[in-house]
This record gives structure tokens, C-alpha cells and sequence, in this order.
């Protein structure tokens, strides 16, 4: 547990350093990890719907997607081992960065998102996630609106 810890905090670090617009690939990763968080667990469904949505998106950039893949678990990793972040949290912190860089309202997809609503997931999960694609939706809408 320790040396996982010791691992993502490395990974992070390093992360901001390397990769090539790391702040468009954690805002990605935290719209995903909001979907995927509310359930306290990721089951095969939600890891398949991952993989398959970072390929797509980084179809031409094998190491990205797996950036993607593996910065995404580690933010539903922080919401399930409840070290200090929440789903809410998570969402909060979406919406500063909207506000801050409006330019990633292009990288909310939500046909990509709509695909975790059919991951088995318990009445109160489900409703949670119905609720955080919703936000996504008004949010992308409202931007639509101001164009």
C-alpha cells in the first residue's frame, strides 16, 4: 500500500514534467474518474468503458491513452481510499478549471461519459452518475449558449 503510494505520488510528479499538455489529460481524467468514483470500486465494465474511451481519444498515441487510463484510477483510487477527495471535490475542481480555461469545454464528451451510465452500479450509484452526466450536460449546453 505504502509503495503504491510512494509510486503515484512519483508518477505524478513526473507527470506534469513530461507529458505534453498533462493539464488537458488530468482535466480528462477527473471528468472520467467523476463517473467512475461514485461506485467505490471499479468492476470490469468501468475499466473496459475506460480503455476503450482513452484509446478512442488518444487513437494515434498509445502512451497517452495509458497516461489517461492510469491517471484516472489514480483519482477514483484518492476517492475510494478516502484520502482527502471526494466526488464533489472532484467536480468542484472541474468546474474551476471551466472557469478558468474555458477552452476545455471541448473536452467534455458526452456520449463518451453517457457510456458509464450502463456499468451495473447500485440505485443510489446510478443516480449520482445520472446526476454528474447531467451537470456535464448543462455545462456543456450553457457554454454552447454564450458562443
Amino acid at each position: 500500500m505504502i509503495l503504491k503510494k510512494i509510486k503515484n505520488y512519483i508518477y505524478s510528479f513526473f507527470r506534469e514534467f513530461l507529458v505534453f499538455h498533462h493539464s488537458s489529460l488530468e482535466f480528462r481524467a477527473k471528468t472520467l474518474a467523476s463517473m467512475i468514483a461514485v461506485k467505490k470500486s471499479i468492476d470490469e465494465c468501468e475499466k473496459e468503458t475506460l480503455e476503450n474511451i482513452a484509446k478512442e481519444i488518444y487513437k494515434n498515441d498509445e502512451n497517452r491513452a495509458e497516461i489517461l487510463i492510469n491517471t484516472t484510477i489514480e483519482y477514483v483510487d484518492k476517492v475510494i481510499e478516502i484520502n482527502g477527495l471526494y466526488v464533489d471535490d472532484l467536480i468542484i475542481n472541474i468546474d474551476k478549471t471551466l472557469k478558468k480555461y474555458p477552452k476545455f469545454y471541448k473536452k467534455i464528451d458526452l456520449e463518451k461519459l453517457k457510456r458509464f451510465l450502463k456499468c451495473k452500479a447500485t440505485p443510489e450509484e446510478k443516480l449520482l452518475r445520472v446526476r454528474i452526466y447531467e451537470y456535464f450536460k448543462k455545462e456543456s449546453k450553457s457554454k454552447d449558449i454564450i458562443k
